[in-house]
């Protein structure tokens, strides 16, 4: 497969109205057959180039929403489903712990009810003696699979960690009731030593860094990681409108646009990964790092959307430059799927001291509607150094902007300005990941940590590579086996697809005369099968990315089939001239 069509839309785009999504709503009717079929392809020529001209402006997410449109339409005409492969939500999630924090609230609200006489109401319950009366309750329970967990993970909490008993299970149930505000906002502290662990597992991180002193910032999943951490980096004066920022692609659409965006607008410099090299970066494109003018790397690894993780080697390389050559450079990564992959390495292993590392659980837990994530810094991080760096004037307006919620501002650490900057500063006393969000996500990380055998990865995987299976089998194609695979999506290459099963020159013609947004957009509308565009992501131009974890496995056959109808159309069409 190729990689030589690589191209991104940088247009402005325009707002869509609904005028203009009307303009394929129908199809005129004409009388004759032969005049008929004459008009009805004309007049889908017309639809296709309407609608081409609305959908390059735009976002792949919200092509997703056109394509969707024109699926459903369908599959009402013929009472047929739609299959939407072209969101990442998860259609499988973790179940024990939801139960299980149901558990906890059942038993903090009936704690609560004991204070008063009056119905509906309670008071906040007393942290003495409060672990005793959480075991005996949840010995009074029936016995099931999340009563076993809730009661083995917060033994296993206390005893690991050395926690005090009450205090502990008060953090946690007083954080269940959502009854204060997070207090310290950044995130609670038995809860941040569990969170610590949990990453440190899921990364694969060494013995050297594990040591390593971090702090945690629990925000709203990764997407609101993201914007508090671009807001604050340009805050600070870290990142400002013309600098460089290196972007590793093919990645998650919306990392393209946030650095584009008036507030910003900074200069993005694309380190391209090589589909020949299963999605490894050439030394050549690595080179671009050593540019000072770059001041920041940004990347999603294991990859959104060619789902492949960087290899240790290639890791290493960039810690080589960052080291070497590179020292003031501030690395970004998302890391939401390394939990799909065995023996992840991370670039904290590499750089810790640059590096920002945002989490989310999302897409393991199947928890995207509850928002759950953190960013993670070191404590010695480069940015602390390089704010001790600025200029007189930038330091005295960072003086005044954060002196009214710390008392010595200069001294202030970045994650720290991350969660009062996410609040505006004026309302840093209420900021902070809710604390019930706060307690289940520490239940998911209890969770993956007393799981030793793995056995709950070894399951999703199991479900992800099916589907794979399932998909290529009904393409006809063979199923790519690259090392460090997370199964989540795949990014298929039509015109590679095409060669292989019509020839060169078919091939050489769809990529001259189709533009990909159409194929994807009469798969909707004939198949009522949603794909999303690769060159969104900044991958090839004829690439479209298919999510492995929305829909049922069956319907996956459904898929590969329905891609492959779709190019034997096209081909046929070709044929007739």
């Amino acid at each position: 497969m190729r990689n030589s069509r690589v191209k991104v839309q940088k247009k402005k785009r325009k707002k869509i109205t609904r005028a203009d999504l009307n303009v394929f709503e129908s199809e005129p009717s004409s009388k004759g057959k032969g005049i008929a079929v004459k008009k009805k392809a004309k007049s889908k020529k017309k639809e296709y180039a309407s609608v081409l001209n609305i959908m390059k402006h735009m976002s792949p997410f919200e092509v997703k929403d056109i394509l969707i449109q024109e699926a459903k339409k369908t599959a009402k005409k013929r009472k047929a489903t739609m299959l939407n492969a072209g969101r990442g939500n998860p259609d499988f999630l973790n179940t024990t712990v939801r139960d299980a924090f149901s558990l906890l609230c059942m038993f903090v609200t009936d704690c609560s009810n004991r204070y008063l006489k009056q119905k509906n109401l309670g008071l906040r319950p007393d942290k003495k003696g409060l672990a005793r009366k959480f075991f005996q309750f949840l010995n009074k329970q029936k016995k099931s699979e999340s009563r076993l967990f809730l009661e083995k993970a917060m033994r296993y909490a206390i005893k690991t960690f050395k926690y005090d008993a009450d205090a502990f299970i008060f953090e946690m149930t007083d954080a269940a009731l959502g009854d204060f505000y997070p207090m310290p906002p950044r995130v609670f502290p038995f809860m941040e030593k569990i969170l610590r662990a949990y990453i440190d597992q899921i990364l694969y991180l060494s013995p050297k860094m594990k040591k390593t002193k971090c702090d945690l910032f629990c925000t709203e999943g990764a997407t609101a990681a993201m914007i508090y951490i671009f807001n604050s980096l340009k805050l600070n004066g870290l990142l400002r409108k013309g600098d460089e920022i290196a972007i590793i692609t093919p990645i998650f659409s919306p990392y393209l646009e946030i650095p584009l965006l008036d507030e910003f607008k900074l200069k993005e410099v694309f380190i391209e990964s090589d589909e020949d090299l299963e999605w490894q970066i050439p030394d050549k494109e690595l080179k671009k790092l050593e540019n000072p003018k770059v001041k920041a790397l940004f990347l999603v690894n294991p990859a959104n959307p060619t789902s492949v993780a960087l290899h240790p080697h290639v890791i290493k390389k960039i810690g080589q430059i960052v080291r070497n050559k590179r020292k003031d450079l501030i690395v970004l990564t998302d890391t939401v799927y390394a939990t799909f992959v065995n023996k992840f390495y991370c670039l904290l292993d590499e750089v810790p001291d640059n590096t920002i590392c945002v989490y989310s659980y999302s897409k393991y837990f199947g928890v995207t509607g509850w928002r759950l994530g953190f960013i993670m810094m070191s404590q010695n991080h480069v940015i602390d150094k390089l704010l001790k760096k600025l200029p007189q004037k930038q330091k005295k307006i960072l003086y005044d902007r954060y002196r009214m919620i710390h008392p010595d501002p200069n001294n202030m650490s970045f994650i720290d300005r991350l969660e009062t900057d996410s609040r505006h500063e004026a309302l840093a006393h209420t900021g902070g990941l809710s604390c019930p969000q706060q307690a289940i996500m520490t239940l998911f990380s209890l969770f993956n940590l007393m799981d030793k055998k793995q056995k709950y990865k070894d399951d999703v995987h199991q479900i992800l590579v099916k589907r794979m299976k399932y998909l290529f089998h009904n393409l006809e194609m063979k199923m790519p086996k690259e090392k460090g695979n997370t199964y989540y999506y795949v990014l298929l290459d039509f015109i590679d697809i095409a060669e292989q099963k019509y020839g060169k020159p078919f091939a050489k013609y769809l990529e001259k005369n189709v533009h990909l947004l159409e194929f994807l957009y009469r798969l909707a509308q004939e198949k009522m099968t949603i794909c999303l565009p690769g060159e969104g992501f900044h991958g090839p131009d004829w690439s479209l990315r298919v999510s492995l974890a929305n829909l049922h496995d069956n319907d996956y056959k459904a898929v590969g089939k329905n891609l492959n109808d779709m190019l034997k159309i096209y081909y046929n069409e070709w044929k007739k001239g």
